[in-house]
């Protein structure tokens, strides 16, 4: 079966991102879970050790408050309520945390630091599996043991407020309940009303025992502006009293009641630098935690200072305090201070309570789980509790008794610290039987590719693709019996969970069928190629090549940064591999071009056989590229000449620009950057004449190609663009000088949209024209050029205003790189392709992005949204994060298509760029299996690997679109049956 090189490049894509798909459903695992199922009638409580005699005490102690309330305020940063802000606009809480009735904690939350996990982790005390951070999206409900699930049992009424999230995870937990959107972003002021608008009613009731509060709008508003925005200090002292009315009305029910409340003020993660959240940064996992109660004692004078504990540990605080058990799968341990004003005899049962639950987890995911210190410290502990108990029975009030009981405390806290370690860095359990089937069939894809380079960058950029052979049938039904067998094998015999053994047979035999074909498909290749360089090797006509230093750059530089990926420290700063690769690539253009004007009278000519042979070289070049100037170039003037040698330079200082408008990364985030003093509330003047400037030049440089209606509804939605974001606030107009008048700017928005989907619309239908009916392939180029251009004016409305100039020195450099170097020195479409790779990626971290899921801005997704609406939001955010790779992607579609000789370049462009994309797909899969025990597993490498798996598939439409625009020697229909009849 015969295929076009692009058309079998993007259905290799599409097979590489089912594999990919696989892999990640092995690869992220389920973390340690008690193997008792929830739904089970629950166990009675462990009874307090004795020794020699029988305790009385098998029953869980009472409750040590009377009703709890939670207020969760997301995105809430440590230095927000212990730092200047919090002394600032927190005066209430500040001073709870000084002086009052109050035990302050500094709750570490672990990556991912996104919503849904930290919720789960706070009221189960589990750690959530990374894969989390997608389900974050759409929260199912939760299955797992939890503090809620336990009042529920236990007859208690929990009223919820806030993110909606909570509603998803606990259905019909809450006696009432009114959730709210997280997921639009742009609204920081009735999200949080819509909760505080119950508080007054809410609070003079007494008919319930727990109120969960969970305030949203200071994460918007980071997503929004950032840490640093005036409106968090707004808000702080918004909630500051809100928890000041809170506080004021449990006092004033205790008074009636005589029994304690509790107070818990939380938050779920923290802020980074530049507003987001996801990561691991100091900024984004250290969040506060202050329980208030007035069963608290603190005397005059007694200095607290925060002490460091785990988002955990809060699980088993709120079950020992509401009476409850400690739900099954917490790893967390109680924070003794709320308890270390009990009787001694209460302490000791509670502390026991917890260990036992830790030291039964443990025993259900680790086998040698005798060896643990912490298992070990829990039996002397309870041994020690025994004697105690023993002696506090016969009641021994001596000195004996009291310095026992002290001794049983340490060694319960440290059998506790250890235990909850030992849990918490409990190596995972992998599918590796889905991480071994998913590489397979990525590596099997790229062996394909490779194969097929040589047969699909020939002249005609067609391939064979053996699918008919006696071979292929007779390897086909033997590999397919093999790999049946495997299955049954692992299925049976697997003693954990696993994927693929949980699909229906017929799914799972479809995947077989296509991991031998694809293997079958390799053999038949890898002869024809091996029978194919025989007969070569035999011709002694065919002339020597070599490879040319440009050609040889672009390889190692490729190769180069597919090895990098196997240091954390060069995933963390991937972005300064490429800004290398660039400024490298830019100087080796300035050589060719000097090269080129200026050739040498003894040199002799260079013939250079491109990195991928056969591929298309253009016919209209100014310059040769071989060394010697072509006649066409000694008729150009002065001006030209030094246009093409001063055009790399032009390039390469655009290029360190950029990199000082966004710091990214790891080392150098916290450093100060272009971007974050013109996102400053200072400097909102000289950001919006930036702004205007950068709409200006995109206009001017994408106006050029389009048509005169698509020339007009560009102008318009670049206005829009412009007062989209003075209606949002980010930028002002000349006659706004105020900040007064914010909207959501949701009409503004739509406005562009309608112009974004209008050239859309005319650059499909000319791009349709020109496949079906028309022959002239300028119709196929103005079509691309509009799609391009629809695509530049999304990406206008979807960055922020400071990026605004990244886009515009995109464009730029586009436009010099075309005029000036591309076809001057007669590049082919593989080099033309490599290019246009790089400089995408490198211009994906010029926007401020990184490997770091908290560099995501997903307040792109919710651009003139007034509703969170799931698809369009997750295109936006993904469309908004990729704008690099999808316009360079573009571009080169338009480029290698306007060209009338390039022949079927825009194939072999698929092809090459199909390959150079999978190459560091296929090789990060190896890497992250090898190192899936390395410390940065989840925080260095899953986030990266997550990076690349959108990237792939991101890669597969581009792909389609390549193979869709790629109609050069594939007449249509009607184009075929009008040559017919002229040849006839």
């Amino acid at each position: 079966m015969r295929l076009g090189s692009g058309a079998f490049a993007a259905s290799c894509v599409a097979i590489e991102v089912l594999g990919v798909a696989i892999f990640l459903r092995g690869f992220f695992p389920a973390p340690v879970r008690s193997s008792s199922k929830t739904e089970h009638r629950a166990e009675p409580p462990a009874p307090e050790p004795a020794a020699g005699a029988r305790s009385n005490w098998t029953k869980l102690p009472p409750p040590l408050f009377n009703k709890v309330v939670i207020v969760l305020i997301d995105a809430l940063r440590d230095d927000f309520v212990f730092g200047s802000k919090g002394v600032k606009y927190m005066p209430y809480t500040s001073y709870l945390v000084e002086k009052g009735a109050s035990h302050s904690f500094v709750a570490e939350a672990k990556p991912p630091t996104v919503t849904m996990p930290r919720i789960k982790a706070l009221m189960t005390g589990s750690l959530p599996g990374f894969v989390d951070v997608i389900r974050n999206l759409n929260s199912p409900a939760l299955l797992e043991d939890s503090v809620i699930r336990q009042a529920k049992a236990a007859g208690k009424r929990v009223i919820f407020y806030g993110d909606e999230t909570w509603v998803k995870l606990f259905p019909k937990h809450f006696v009432e309940y009114d959730g709210t959107t997280s997921f639009f972003v742009s609204d920081y002021t009735e999200v949080d009303d819509n909760v505080t608008r119950h508080l007054d009613t809410v609070l003079k009731r007494g008919d319930w025992d727990m109120l969960i509060l969970h305030y949203l709008g200071l994460d918007h508003i980071g997503h929004i502006s950032g840490p640093n925005s005036p409106l968090i200090g707004r808000k702080l002292s918004e909630m500051d009293s809100i928890l000041m009315k809170i506080h004021t009305s449990l006092l004033s029910k205790e008074r009636e009641t005589l029994s304690p409340s509790l107070l818990v003020l939380c938050g779920d993660h923290g802020m980074s630098e530049t507003g987001s959240h996801g990561a691991s940064s100091t900024e984004e996992v250290s969040t506060p935690l202050i329980l208030i109660s007035s069963s608290f004692e603190r005397r005059p004078g007694d200095i607290r200072h925060p002490k460091r504990v785990q988002q955990t540990d809060l699980a088993a605080t709120l079950a020992i305090g509401l009476g409850l058990p400690i739900p099954k799968d917490s790893v967390g341990s109680l924070l003794f201070p709320v308890v270390e004003g009990k009787p001694v005899r209460e302490q000791l049962r509670f502390l026991h309570l917890n260990t036992v639950q830790l030291s039964k987890l443990l025993q259900e995911n680790m086998p040698s789980y005798e060896k643990d210190p912490g298992f070990e410290q829990f039996k002397m502990a309870e041994r020690l509790h025994g004697n105690w108990v023993k002696l506090h029975l016969e009641e021994n009030r001596s000195d004996i008794l009291l310095s026992l009981g002290t001794k049983v405390l340490r060694q319960y806290l440290g059998a506790l610290k250890t235990l909850s370690l030992s849990l918490s860095t409990q190596v995972a359990q992998y599918d590796i039987y889905s991480m071994a089937v998913g590489t397979v069939v990525v590596l099997e894809v790229l062996t394909l590719l490779l194969l097929s380079t040589p047969q699909a960058l020939r002249r005609g950029a067609d391939l064979e693709v053996p699918l008919r052979s006696p071979v292929f049938s007779l390897l086909f039904y033997l590999v397919f019996l093999v790999l049946s067998a495997i299955h049954v094998i692992v299925c049976t015999s697997a003693t954990s969970s696993c994927y693929l053994c949980s699909l229906p047979w017929l799914v799972a035999g479809g995947l077989m069928v296509l991991v031998s074909a694809l293997l079958c498909a390799i053999v038949s290749t890898l002869t024809r190629t091996i029978i194919e360089n025989t007969l070569l090797r035999k011709n002694a006509a065919l002339p020597s090549s070599r490879w040319s230093e440009m050609d040889l750059l672009l390889m190692l530089g490729t190769a180069g940064h597919v090895l990098s990926l196997g240091a954390s420290s060069f995933v963390e700063e991937e972005h300064q591999t490429w800004y290398f690769l660039v400024n490298t690539l830019c100087l080796a253009l300035s050589q060719e071009t000097c090269r080129s004007c200026f050739p040498g009278d003894d040199s002799k000519p260079q013939h250079s056989v491109h990195m991928l042979q056969d591929s298309a070289v253009y016919r209209a070049p100014i310059l040769h590229r071989a060394g010697h100037a072509s006649p066409s170039s000694e008729a150009l003037g002065g001006h030209a000449r030094w246009a093409i040698l001063a055009s790399p330079w032009l390039v390469l200082a655009c290029c360190r620009l950029l990199r000082s408008l966004n710091q990214t990364g790891v080392q150098g985030a916290h450093r100060p950057d272009l971007g974050l003093w013109l996102t400053s509330s200072d400097h909102k003047v000289e950001l919006s004449g930036l702004a205007a400037l950068s709409l200006l030049v995109i206009f001017l440089l994408v106006q050029r190609g389009c048509s005169l209606v698509s020339r007009a509804a560009l102008a318009l939605g670049l206005l829009g663009v412009f007062c989209y974001r003075a209606a949002i606030g980010n930028v002002l107009f000349p006659w706004q000088p105020g900040n007064k008048g914010f909207s959501k700017g949701i009409i503004e928005a739509r406005f562009v949209y309608v112009f974004v989907l209008g050239i859309l619309f005319t650059g499909t239908k000319d791009l349709l024209k020109s496949q079906v009916i028309a022959a002239d392939f300028k119709i196929k180029t103005v079509g691309l050029w509009e799609i391009y251009s629809g695509l530049v004016l999304l990406a206008a409305l979807l960055l922020r205003p400071h990026n605004l100039p990244v886009l515009a020195f995109s464009l730029l450099i586009q436009t010099v790189m075309t005029k000036f170097i591309w076809k001057p020195l007669r590049h082919d479409a593989a080099e033309i392709t490599v290019m246009h790779y790089w400089f995408g990626q490198a211009f994906f971290y010029f926007q401020g992005n990184s490997n770091n899921i908290a560099t995501i801005d997903i307040s792109a997704g919710f651009v003139g949204l007034d509703t969170y609406m799931e698809i369009p939001a997750t295109f936006l955010t993904v469309f908004g994060t990729y704008v690099g790779p999808v316009l360079w992607a573009s571009h080169l579609a338009h480029f290698l298509s306007s060209e009338a000789s390039s022949g079927p370049a825009l194939s072999r462009a698929c092809f090459c760029y199909a390959l150079i994309c999978s190459v560091p797909v296929a090789t990060y899969l190896i890497l992250v299996t090898s190192l899936r025990y390395h410390l940065f597993i989840w925080s260095v490498f899953s986030p990266k690997l997550l990076y690349e798996g959108m990237h792939l598939l991101i890669t597969a439409a581009l792909c389609a679109l390549f193979t869709a625009a790629d109609q050069n020697s594939r007449a249509g229909p009607i184009q075929r049956w009008t040559l017919e009849m002229g040849g006839s």
